[in-house]
């Protein structure tokens, strides 16, 4: 990429109800926290052009491992709001009085947590492909969605039990992932000269942090599926804080419709939706362009 590799340090946060958090931070060391929420299933691995791009601009970028993956301890039962909590012992940990935030995929509705929950911290927010709560009224969930991402989602509503059998038959093909399988996935984009550096890294933080996911079983990602397709523990209605959604209009792991719905239903949100793009390749093409916006909605 022409640039310095960043340097990534492993904390582990000792929490007190007993639980440990795995965080990874890199990046200036007194610089204002970027918070990056990742997918689902996913832990914390280090995304490179992120972390570039977050020190360009003097920001230090932190990443954690949500209960039950990676190296964090499960928490069953827990609603998506909760994330919150544990931001905050992160931020406390840091010393950071203020973030930003950014979320993809499964992570985008914890960035709309923080802005929400933690509007006292949170300077802005920016969720890429994410979800539209299960309940929210005048959207068709499952339009437009992948037939995997359907079945893994309708056994989630069923119950603990239905998702349980459905993901111990998945996890095996997401612990062995790897690099050359995530390059696929992303298509031409992954090979483009101007994109193929980018995307190699974004295949290796890919698949490198769905097999960490998986390292303890598949808990951690049956209680985060279950948290996104439950109630949320928070108004998006009420969200004071700069937001901006972000989304392809050629994903069918998370369709279009959910990011419109969401730019819709969050008061001044910004929208940037882009046609030609889908769940891999915006993130790929279109980092430095996303890392930018949310740096200036924080200003």
């Amino acid at each position: 990429m022409g640039e310095t590799s960043q340097l990534v340090d492993s904390l582990e946060l000792n929490l007190p109800d007993g639980r440990s958090l795995e965080v990874l931070t890199s990046g200036p060391p007194n610089g204002m926290l970027l918070l990056f929420h990742v997918g689902t299933p996913m832990a914390a691995a280090h995304l490179e052009p992120l972390t570039l791009a977050a020190a360009r601009s003097g920001l230090r970028t932190v990443t954690y491992s949500r209960p039950g993956y990676g190296r964090s301890t499960r928490q069953p039962g827990h609603a998506l709001a909760d994330a919150t909590e544990d931001v905050r012992a992160i931020l406390d940990r840091l010393d950071a009085d203020r973030f930003v935030t950014l979320g993809w995929s499964g992570g985008g509705s914890r960035a709309l947590a923080c802005a929400a929950k933690l509007s006292d911290r949170c300077l802005a927010a920016v969720s890429v492909s994410a979800v539209a709560p299960y309940s929210a009224e005048g959207l068709d969930w499952f339009a437009g969605m992948s037939d995997g991402n359907v079945a893994e989602f309708s056994a989630a509503i069923q119950g603990e039990g239905a998702l349980k059998r459905y993901l111990e038959n998945a996890a095996g093909r997401v612990g062995n992932l790897q690099k050359d399988a995530v390059m696929r996935w992303i298509g031409p984009v992954a090979f483009a000269p101007e994109t193929v550096a980018t995307a190699t890294h974004f295949a290796e933080f890919v698949a490198k942090s769905f097999r960490e996911s998986v390292s303890q079983g598949t808990g951690g990602w049956l209680d985060d599926d279950l948290a996104l397709t439950r109630d949320w523990r928070f108004d998006l209605a009420a969200i004071e804080r700069p937001v901006a959604i972000w989304h392809g209009g050629k994903d069918t792991l998370v369709p279009f419709s959910h990011g419109e719905w969401l730019a819709q239903n969050i008061p001044h949100a910004r929208a940037h939706f882009h046609e030609q793009h889908d769940h891999m390749t915006l993130p790929v093409a279109l980092l430095d362009q996303i890392v930018a916006d949310l740096i200036e909605m924080a200003l």
